[in-house]
């Protein structure tokens, strides 16, 4: 009996996992994120009744005879401040959680596509994101009477889904340094300052000259007019503001894989 030797094996062969398994693995990946998030109420609830609440005390009942583009103005601010609370958190906590206990690098060792990981983490931030806006378009409409169109509440959704990514890549570079326990205090010394400094709460024409110049080093500060724009206001030029969403988002992002490829 002929006996093969490895060295008799076809050199031809492809050792790269076809393309079939590679999006299987990211499809079971963002499944499993999305059954993890929606078993753990506990996380979920206060990421996107936080600022549900927040929209109903502030922007309907103290404003609830507000003049003109005030209800729409309002719920495009709150809007972005609703939609940063799931990138950062459900982001920046979550790997800070588990890069502490170990499970990120048990998911490094796994024969899966190392994006999958990261994949299925920002589809879970979009759709709670998408889940934020839902609450406040309905509540928009349905307590506070805001005169909104189906196409301007859509293009609202897009714009929240799509605008967690960058805050997706700010609490991911948050998680890839601090430690789990001290992720939920950096994040909100982050999350709550930005949102009144770049004019979510305030209009940036009531804050000071100072703070005003310097509204546009927050990411929040370029999608507000991004969200304004989607509601029927504003008529600033929208791409410098998507350019500066992308460059934070890629810097965020770049900077936090670094660490995470020195430290883990």
């Amino acid at each position: 009996m002929n006996t093969l030797h490895v060295a008799d094996a076809p050199r031809s062969i492809d050792h790269a996992m076809p393309w079939q398994r590679v999006l299987g693995a990211y499809v079971a990946e963002a499944r499993s994120e999305c059954l993890r998030y929606l078993r753990a109420p506990g996380f979920m609830l206060p990421v996107m009744l936080f600022p549900t609440m927040f929209y109903l005390l502030f922007g309907i009942v103290m404003n609830h005879n507000a003049p003109g583009d005030v209800p729409r103005y309002l719920l495009a601010s709150y809007a972005v401040f609703g939609v940063m609370s799931p990138g950062l958190f459900g982001f920046g906590v979550s790997l800070a959680a588990e890069r502490e206990n170990g499970l990120l690098t048990l998911k490094r060792a796994l024969p899966m596509p190392p994006g999958a990981y990261l994949l299925g983490k920002m589809l879970m931030a979009m759709l709670a994101a998408g889940g934020v806006v839902l609450l406040l378009l309905a509540m928009a409409t349905g307590l506070g009477h805001v005169p909104l169109s189906a196409g301007q509440g859509m293009r609202l959704l897009l714009t929240g889904m799509l605008g967690v990514l960058p805050f997706c890549a700010l609490g991911m570079l948050v998680g890839a340094y601090v430690k789990g326990q001290g992720a939920p205090g950096v994040l909100n010394l982050i999350y709550l300052p930005m949102s009144f400094l770049s004019g979510l709460w305030i209009p940036l024409a009531m804050l000071p000259a100072t703070l005003q110049r310097l509204a546009p080093i927050w990411p929040s500060a370029h999608l507000q007019p991004l969200a304004l724009s989607a509601v029927g206001l504003g008529k600033d030029a929208l791409w410098p503001h998507v350019l500066a969403l992308a460059g934070y988002g890629l810097v965020f992002f770049m900077l936090a894989a670094r660490r995470l490829r020195r430290v883990g």
